[in-house]
């Protein structure tokens, strides 16, 4: 899901008075502020009852259960290593350096939603992919995908408060109806969301399934013009539909570490460029189809490892972490997932790091 802190440079450590303080933020921009003020209701300091990135990840924690060394969510998985192939495409769209023409080395993890690294493999589960593009120039790209085309829920507070109402109940095991009802009636953003989710039948395998960013990024060109973009990895591999019928528990990790092993897997990066008026800060609504799509180039996945072995374990895919050229948008989600991935990170750094469900052997197969 790394940079977990900010230092303070010199002039920031130094105290403010009210007024100066004041002087300040009014020399700040718009987009500015509602990135800090992302952070300052995240972080609790607006209200002792506040959303923190800790409440979320106790919630996490709470659904799933602690697992020593685990992320809180997208706990199980598999490490890859691939490189990305630039056409130069993108260059017309930003300036970061991994859309020049050429390629940069790629290490990433598959995984499936959810806290519990021993899980058995599911269809309906969401996949998630993380990515981190190396740049020649030091900089980094780190990516936090999922199969999803939108997202359930449209800020921090939608999503804390559906963990909340989907909480199974000790006497069922499942979450109560009449909460879940509830909550599907204050939302109705969320409703529409899953019909859109509920459409798009799961691929039958992580290896031919897209991967969407889902929030939108503020892509900035060299001579200073910006547009807003969403990106989609389309596979290369054909599309199957899931069977649904009784797998092996690890079936989904299983048949992509086949297919790794049998040849290079590849998705084609594709950059959707939003119109005037197309919601930037919301990620259940999806653009309206016909909008630009640019192919930068192509992604190749050539070997897979157990998270043993691999420094992608250890890797925070924060979608914050971007090269220059690309800038978050205004979408309250962007700063709320990387405080929470901030949080987990910190947690399960300090833990005793437990034995992937996928182990070496299975790897080597």
């Amino acid at each position: 899901m790394p940079s977990d802190s900010i230092a303070p440079t010199e002039e920031q450590s130094a105290p403010l008075t009210g007024r100066s303080r004041l002087v300040r933020l009014g020399g700040v921009g718009v987009v500015i502020l509602c990135v800090v003020g992302g952070f300052l209701y995240l972080g609790g300091w607006l209200s002792p009852n506040a959303l923190t990135p800790g409440r979320f990840v106790d919630e996490f924690e709470r659904m799933g259960g602690i697992h020593s060394g685990f992320r809180r969510n997208h706990a199980k998985g598999v490490c890859v290593r691939g490189f990305f192939d630039s056409n130069g495409q993108g260059a017309r769209l930003s300036k970061a350096v991994v859309f020049r023409p050429g390629r940069v080395p790629v290490i990433g993890r598959f995984s499936l939603g959810g806290g519990d690294p021993h899980v058995t493999d599911d269809l309906s589960t969401v996949r998630g992919l993380g990515l981190q593009f190396s740049l020649p120039d030091g900089e980094e790209w780190r990516t936090a995908m999922v199969d999803l085309p939108v997202f359930p829920f449209k800020d921090p507070r939608a999503f804390y408060d559906n963990l909340l109402a989907s909480q199974p109940n000790p006497n069922t095991g499942k979450p109560d109806p009449e909460k879940m009802a509830a909550f599907a009636a204050s939302h109705p953003e969320t409703v529409q969301a899953l019909a859109i989710i509920k459409s798009h039948a799961p691929s039958s395998g992580f290896d031919n399934a897209a991967y969407y960013s889902l929030n939108a990024f503020r892509f900035v060109r060299a001579d200073g013009a910006s547009t807003y973009v969403r990106w989609t990895l389309v596979p290369v591999q054909p599309y199957g539909a899931g069977t649904g019928a009784s797998q092996d528990k690890n079936f989904l990790f299983d048949e992509l570490i086949a297919s790794i092993h049998q040849h290079p897997l590849q998705w084609r990066l594709l950059m959707t460029v939003a119109q005037p008026g197309d919601p930037t800060d919301n990620a259940t609504i999806l653009w309206p189809e016909g909008r630009e799509q640019v192919d930068v180039g192509m992604l190749t996945l050539d070997s897979v490892e157990s998270e043993e072995t691999s420094p992608a374990r250890d890797i925070n895919f924060d979608p914050l972490v971007l090269p220059a050229g690309m800038a978050p948008s205004n979408d309250p989600l962007l700063s709320a997932r990387s405080a929470i991935y901030s949080q987990s990170f910190t947690r399960r750094a300090g833990e005793t790091k437990e034995p992937s469900e996928i182990t070496p052997s299975e790897v080597r197969k």
